[in-house]
């Protein structure tokens, strides 16, 4: 996999919004490997156990801290840059925060996306542009029938209705100024990823599974946890940081046949309760315990959601590496790891880029 993506991205110019974050982090790092130009567009990291901070992330690119609804400044940065690739991450991510500021999330997410591809509407030459939504765009009946492309979009919380908002921002687009009917005119192959739930060494948000039982566990105490039934698709970090790079390198062979959406997602065996994903990690860490902390007026959080991955693995050939007990696993390691020898975090967040990759 890593001679394939190198061949795609080495010496290419790639505008990477959303860089300091952990999702951003960790593709940074993994296109610095690859041998990319980077250039990121993000707000600033928020502490400095941040993993941008942790893997010198002002060294692997050249780094612009703005807003993604300040225009002018992503239109000139992106511009500026002339990129081959445009992989768009930067949002306002969390469903708990996206209550306490709704109207902000929406702004940032599906005003934020037009913004980009405003930009990428004046770039004068031929570029393949992976913008990520989430899995919580569909229109969730919490069925075990697990949710396909072409499914109802929708959203309950202001987090996922701004997703599902976002790509109607990104279909109209699309149909508008970068129709697959006159690529040729305007160069332009406009792709949508969906990710479920995400987990990996660096994480640090609040209300987020992973980092709370890797805080708790650093302090010794018991993990607090709120929905223990709730069933996400988990998968480590790196499966679909490696799947949008697939993505990528697919729209580049054959543009007009993969500007289209796609779900990167775990096997359907491995979408698991909260407290099961406790149970993997107390296992790997060796030791730890939880509560489950039942609060009333909570606000609403689905609690049940299945990816159906089929197409990404028939049309992109890409499919999970780990299933949930090796994606704990990893997680738990690097968070041992940044306890234990935090020196040596950003080697060692290599290191399993490289092992990933090489597997």
């Amino acid at each position: 996999m890593f001679n394939k993506l190198q061949q795609t991205y080495q010496g290419k110019k790639v505008f990477l919004t959303g860089h300091t974050g952990f999702k951003g982090a960790w593709m940074l790092k993994t296109l610095s490997l690859l041998g990319a130009e980077v250039k990121g567009y993000a707000l600033a990291p928020q502490t400095e156990d941040d993993l941008y901070h942790l893997i010198a992330g002002d060294t692997l690119c050249t780094s612009v801290i703005a807003d993604l609804r300040d225009k002018k400044c992503l239109e000139e940065a992106l511009l500026s840059f002339q990129p081959d690739f445009v992989f768009h991450l930067a949002a306002q991510p969390l469903v708990r925060l996206s209550y306490e500021i709704p109207a902000e999330t929406f702004e940032v997410n599906a005003i934020g996306t037009a913004n980009v591809l405003d930009a990428v509407r004046l770039l004068d030459k031929s570029c393949s542009v992976v913008l990520i939504t989430t899995d919580k765009v569909y229109h969730n009946n919490e069925w075990l029938y697990p949710y396909r492309e072409n499914d109802r979009l929708g959203g309950y919380d202001p987090y996922s209705a701004s997703k599902a908002c976002t790509e109607l921002v990104i279909d109209s687009y699309r149909n508008s100024f970068f129709n697959t009917k006159r690529y040729t005119t305007h160069q332009k192959a406009i792709a949508v990823a969906r990710a479920g739930n995400v987990i990996g060494g660096g994480d640090w948000s609040q209300d987020r599974l992973i980092p709370d039982i890797a805080k708790a566990f650093a302090l010794e105490k018991p993990v607090v946890i709120r929905n223990p039934n709730s069933v996400r698709p988990w998968q480590h970090v790196l499966e679909p940081v490696i799947g949008y790079l697939l993505l990528g390198t697919h729209l580049v062979v054959s543009p007009v046949q993969y500007s289209q959406a796609y779900n990167f997602g775990p096997h359907l065996s491995d979408a698991l309760p909260v407290a099961e994903m406790l149970k993997l990690a107390i296992a790997s860490w060796g030791k730890g315990e939880y509560r489950v902390e039942k609060v009333e007026g909570q606000p609403h959080e689905a609690g049940l959601l299945k990816l159906d991955i089929s197409k990404a693995i028939n049309e992109l050939k890409w499919q999970p590496k780990m299933n949930a007990q090796q994606a704990v696993s990893m997680a738990m390691d690097w968070y041992s790891e940044f306890n234990s020898n935090k020196n040596n975090i950003d080697d060692f967040t290599t290191a399993q880029i490289n092992r990933f990759l090489d597997e």
